[in-house]
């Protein structure tokens, strides 16, 4: 059992400040888990990777819910929806937008494509080509998007919910390194449980329910909770541990590369929004525990094999002592 340190005497203070913002996220957690049925702990790492700013990439079989989440999200948390099925042919400028020239105004006029949105499904990502999957590479850390010459700002908050097949599957390209590092975390759904999966049967799935969802915050209240998620502490033993941990993965002869600085920031930012989810006003080494192998699963290959090793990610975390 891990001993917590002490809760700064600040606490009352905190909750105050974030009482609205925790309570609203409260309810959405209840609502996405009243339709991504038995699977709790994916969809609260899910919302977690947003409230912390970042990416969200699920990676499972056909089949098992990935494009119902991010409607799901999408449709709770108030945010403009833009989908894209990535395919072979898909082109950047499919994605991006196009330039056309206009001979009523003699000008080019820009049209935007589907990037242009608060939370972006890009399903099946690795169904693309290279060249079209690196489009995303910009947007991803940028937030902005450059055409034609000219750089175009996205929305905000601006959001990428990608799905992707195993690379087993036939017709798929593998994700390089790069991109794979733009994603904060990475969840996988699985099977339901025979509950719920019974549950799904007699209902005739859950797409319907989730594009029926009501939004249970705007977008200022989003922006709120990401600034109170951002605002818990992190005690100095806390990043002696994240140290530990992403020096682990170096040394590891495991691995092809350990996990980068960029990671380690992502670490501790995935773990102040999983504290923050429980009301907490600093993060404890089980809310880093909580998130790292979602954040370092998609990140660290195999030295043998090239792929992610998830059980080798898990057997490092169990190895690294807590300070």
């Amino acid at each position: 059992m891990t001993a917590h340190p002490a809760v700064p005497a600040s606490l009352p203070a905190f909750q105050t400040q974030a009482e609205q913002p925790q309570a609203r996220m409260k309810q959405a957690l209840a609502q996405l888990d009243s339709v991504i049925l038995g699977k709790a702990g994916p969809v609260r790492l899910a919302l977690a990777c947003l409230l912390a700013g970042g990416h969200l990439l699920i990676e499972d079989v056909p089949g098992v819910g990935k494009t119902t989440l991010a409607y799901a999200l999408a449709a709770t948390l108030g945010l403009e929806f833009g989908r894209v099925q990535f395919t072979s042919d898909l082109m950047p400028a499919d994605l991006l937008g196009v330039s056309i020239y206009e001979r009523e105004s003699g000008a080019f006029r820009f049209h935007p494509g589907p990037i242009f949105t608060q939370l972006l499904l890009a399903d099946e990502l690795n169904r693309a080509t290279p060249r079209t999957q690196s489009a995303l590479l910009e947007a991803m850390e940028e937030r902005q998007v450059s055409v034609d010459g000219a750089t175009r700002p996205l929305p905000a908050p601006f959001f990428v919910v990608a799905t992707q097949n195993p690379a087993s599957n036939h017709g798929t390209f593998p994700l390089p390194e790069a991109q794979l590092d733009r994603f904060l975390l990475t969840v996988t759904l699985g099977y339901p449980d025979p509950r719920a999966e019974r549950e799904l049967l007699l209902s005739g799935g859950r797409r319907e329910a989730a594009q029926g969802l009501s939004a249970l915050l705007t977008p200022a209240q989003l922006q709120a909770a990401r600034q109170g998620a951002a605002a818990v502490h992190v005690s100095g033993p806390l990043v002696d541990y994240v140290q530990l941990l992403v020096g682990a993965t170096r040394d590891s002869a495991a691995f092809v590369t350990g996990l980068s600085p960029r990671a380690g920031l992502g670490l501790i930012a995935s773990a102040r929004a999983w504290a923050w989810l429980d009301g907490r006003a600093s993060v404890w080494p089980d809310d880093v525990r909580a998130v790292f192998p979602a954040l370092a699963t998609h990140r660290l290959l195999g030295r043998s094999s090239g792929t992610p090793q998830p059980e080798a990610v898990r057997a490092l975390l169990e190895g690294v002592p807590i300070p």
